[in-house]
């Protein structure tokens, strides 16, 4: 059973063994698109493969599309390369539900997979072509928040960035640049409506992905290496930066699916490690949830996606979606388990879930600490979100997630995810800051957490942070005994806002931190009796 087209022609064989198979006709999928695409994504990672391609193929299934999607790959050329032209721009999407059974689709919906290069004469010509195209209608994006900078860490502008500028949107090699030529494809071609829209897991993505367009635009024009008209058509009604709020967990693909796939007979399986340190691979594997809010403004229209199950709405309502995820119903309660759960050995986030401390305490942030300042978006219900993340999606036992991913860039995490709520409670005539019981007990994990030891007393290696050299040091003497002066060691960091959303002292909730920091430094074993003490 090899995937490639075909491969997939033995239908009979790939079914015996459960595998759903396109449902249309490939090729002439492929010819429609190729003459009137509609709509191309620039990402060809997991999430694109397991959400986006596999809406459009549902769809395809369906009838309810007769075109499928183009795919461009900017940062990582290999992975069109190596993982979709051998297998004919197909994927196996495993889904892991929480009942213990696993979905298997072969996603064919990828008409076109093309390397965003500058340098490729022949993939930017036909990505120019698409561009020019009268039939686009959408250009999304999954390149991760750092694909929109044109700054460094330090704020200062990226060489590529600068020689871009200069140079103009002929051979552009950073990211936005090449974006921002074929869109300049498109307004030379008669300025073209299109909707640009970012689907990256992060606030406000349209806004990021609108500056950095427009800072080529103004750039170009200023020397004179693009028209001036095209910074107007930027600004204009004619292009569209949507907000978005996208959720599903796809996890590296791993071992174990890999594993299942092999039972079945599938062959040429092996992940591949590019020279840029990606891991990719033939499948990927995701949890069955998945949430797309979109702000509905597409300039040249757009199929019924809803369809699909994506959902269109207004920019201020996917605003509330976003805060209501990443300020309460989710992000916060991921970032707490990944906290404790590397303090206290766990390897899985599932795991964490028969744990009844974790359990109680994700609950407890989440329904009691968090709930009563969110705002209800209305397309999506608060509790019923949180429902769904504490017993479908998080106790997944074969969603192969770990706390240690998620515990990466926890110092660019917290102000989001604990400090809106802590403000909502400063700013509430009827609450008191002071209820504020367990996020405060967050705060002190983290930071227990820096010392970079569990709570056996074994180390381990802290997950990548931009500010770990930073906040590392402020712990590095604290030891794991009593009658410390935590107070000495940590109290500057207490006050840091851009960590915490705002000054822990002035909130009135750095003394309570410090109670609870001295309490898990106290021994081994002091984070499980800390715990056990404070959440009931």
């Amino acid at each position: 059973m090899k995937l490639n087209l075909q491969g997939i022609s033995d239908k009979a064989q790939w079914e015996a063994k459960g595998y759903h198979l396109p449902e249309y006709d490939v090729e002439k999928m492929r010819a429609a698109t190729k003459e009137k695409p509609f709509w191309i994504h620039f990402g060809a990672g997991n999430l694109f493969r397991a959400f986006h391609a596999n809406v459009v193929q549902n769809m395809l299934n369906r009838g309810d599309l007769d075109r499928g999607l183009v795919v461009a790959e900017g940062f990582d050329y290999e992975i069109i390369e190596k993982m979709y032209v051998p297998h004919d721009n197909l994927g196996i999407v495993a889904t892991l539900k929480s009942d213990g059974t696993v979905d298997k689709a072969v996603v064919a919906s990828v008409a076109e997979a093309l390397p965003l290069d500058s340098a490729n004469e022949a993939a930017f010509k036909r990505l120019t072509e698409i561009f020019e195209n009268d039939s686009l209608q959408m250009a999304t994006f999954t390149i991760t928040e750092k694909g929109y900078s044109l700054v460094n860490g330090r704020g200062e502008q990226m060489p590529d960035i600068t020689a871009d500028f200069a140079a103009g949107p002929e051979k552009p090699v950073s990211y936005m640049g090449k974006v921002a030529s074929l869109l300049y494809a498109r307004y030379k071609a008669g300025e073209k409506p299109l909707a640009m829209v970012s689907t990256d897991n992060c606030s406000h993505n349209g806004d990021k992905l609108y500056a950095a367009i427009i800072a080529f635009a103004k750039a170009w024009a200023e020397n004179g290496k693009a028209e001036e008209g095209f910074v107007s058509y930027v600004d204009s009604d004619k292009v569209s930066f949507t907000w978005s709020m996208i959720d599903k967990i796809t996890p590296r693909p791993d071992a174990s699916v890999e594993a299942i796939l092999r039972e079945d007979g599938v062959e040429e399986l092996e992940p591949v490690i590019t020279s840029r340190n990606t891991y990719v691979a033939p499948f990927v594997n995701a949890e069955e949830t998945e949430y797309l809010v979109i702000e509905d403004d597409f300039p040249n229209g757009r199929p019924d996606l809803t369809k699909g199950g994506l959902m269109f709405t207004d920019r201020e309502t996917v605003d509330k979606v976003e805060k209501m995820k990443v300020t309460t119903c989710l992000n916060p309660l991921h970032t707490c388990l990944a906290v404790y759960g590397c303090l206290l050995g766990y390897t899985k986030i599932s795991d964490e879930m028969k744990d009844p401390e974790l359990v109680k305490m994700v609950e407890t942030i989440g329904y009691v600490e968090g709930l009563p300042v969110v705002v209800n978006p209305g397309i999506l219900d608060p509790k019923e979100f949180i429902d769904t993340v504490l017993k479908v999606r998080v106790p997944n036992p074969f969603m192969p997630d770990t706390p240690q991913r998620i515990a990466t860039d926890t110092s660019q995490k917290l102000a989001i995810r604990f400090g809106e709520t802590i403000k909502a409670y400063i700013e509430a005539p009827d609450k008191d800051v002071q209820n504020l019981k367990l996020i405060p007990l967050v705060f002190a994990g983290w930071l227990r957490y820096l010392m970079a030891v569990d709570d056996e007393g074994r180390a381990f290696e802290p997950s990548s942070d931009p500010l770990l050299t930073t906040v590392q040091p402020y712990v590095a003497d604290l030891k794991l005994e009593p009658d410390q002066d935590v107070e000495a060691a940590v109290s500057e960091v207490l006050k840091m806002k851009n960590i915490f959303g705002v000054d822990l002292y002035e909130a009135g909730l750095a003394d309570l931190v410090i109670s609870y920091l001295k309490e898990l430094t106290a021994g081994t074993g002091a984070v499980r009796a800390t715990l056990k003490k404070y959440v009931k």
